[in-house]
């Protein structure tokens, strides 16, 4: 976690310099290299002391408006808040604890979702919830064929 010098001085340049550092060319190639991790892994990763995870959705996002991708991004950031809250996949029964793992993936997900997509994402979340996945299901990239079908690359 950040003790608190994340946003000191130009943050947007000190996350892009660490992003180079690692031998990539942008934060959504260093991001798809780590596909089920949490963005504040990601932030921990490129700074622990001086890099936040929503600094580094912010960059992420930028980037997806930029290439009209932001479907996808949706579709990653669905991945990581899956894997950081149900690590074991889809539950076989929504139990109340199962249940609140669940919203709390979907919450999050939907809490950073940007307005030109929030229509798409809460159908999208609906519809799991009304046919959930098999149990165990838990998809390794924004490339799941599941999540395609849930949310297809059709940018608004």
């Amino acid at each position: 976690m950040t003790d608190g010098r994340s946003w000191d001085g130009n943050w947007k340049v000190r996350l892009y310099e660490r992003v180079r550092e690692r031998g990539y060319d942008s934060l959504t190639a260093f991001a798809e290299a780590r596909p089920t991790v949490s963005l504040v892994a990601l932030a921990e990763e490129l700074g622990p002391d001086d890099i936040a995870g929503v600094q580094v959705f912010s960059g992420l996002l930028a980037e997806a408006e930029r290439s009209r991708r932001i479907t996808r991004l949706m579709r990653g950031l669905l991945v990581r808040e899956l894997w950081s809250c149900l690590p074991n996949g889809w539950p076989a029964v929504l139990d109340d604890a199962n249940r609140f793992k669940v919203a709390k993936a979907l919450g999050v997900w939907e809490a950073l979702t940007p307005e030109t997509h929030e229509q798409r994402v809460d159908k999208a979340g609906d519809a799991l919830l009304a046919t959930p996945p098999p149990s165990g299901w838990l998809p390794r990239g924004p490339d799941d064929e599941l999540l395609i079908t849930l949310l297809p690359d059709e940018e608004v």
